[in-house]
């Protein structure tokens, strides 16, 4: 089944930084092609969570944009070669700007994260914005328009 931009209709997802799936064997419909690199690390959490007593209106649409914005903008910038290096140097967030699809995969790639991309988009990108763990960082990846997007100077 192919998804594209119309099954899109303009909507996006929000996904959790812990993972709530678990995958426990390689053989599947991509046949393993990921599993060793991407799947098998994937612990699932193990420590208990009351969700019940928190306050996650944040994650309401008319919110979490905002929200996602105001993250993302306090990330600092790295900028030019060796990223990897740059970004281990930084204490906090770190932001770093893709221009298109090639120079995607050329970052994620230094990072080991995952490079594919569907219907014009990569992976798990929330207006464009792929957000992973690196070491004790936590990672911006920012394409050319979520700066627009989300209201954010490029600084």
């Amino acid at each position: 089944m192919k998804e594209l931009k119309e099954n899109h209709k303009g909507r996006q997802f929000i996904r959790p930084e812990v993972c709530r799936t678990y995958n426990f064997g390689e053989h599947g419909s991509s046949l393993g092609q990921f599993f060793k690199q991407y799947l098998e690390p994937i612990k699932l959490n193990e420590v208990q969570v009351d969700w019940k007593s928190m306050d996650l209106s944040y994650l309401l649409e008319d919110k979490y944009t905002t929200h996602f914005a105001n993250i993302v903008s306090e990330a600092k910038p790295v900028y030019g070669a060796h990223m990897v290096l740059k970004a281990n140097s930084i204490d906090g967030d770190v932001r770093i700007k893709y221009n298109d699809q090639s120079d995607f995969e050329n970052i994620a790639r230094q990072f080991g994260i995952f490079e594919e991309w569907k219907d014009g988009v990569p992976r798990t990108a929330y207006k464009g914005v792929v957000v992973f763990r690196y070491q004790t960082r936590r990672i911006f990846l920012v394409g050319p328009e979520s700066l627009k997007l989300l209201q954010i100077k490029d600084s």
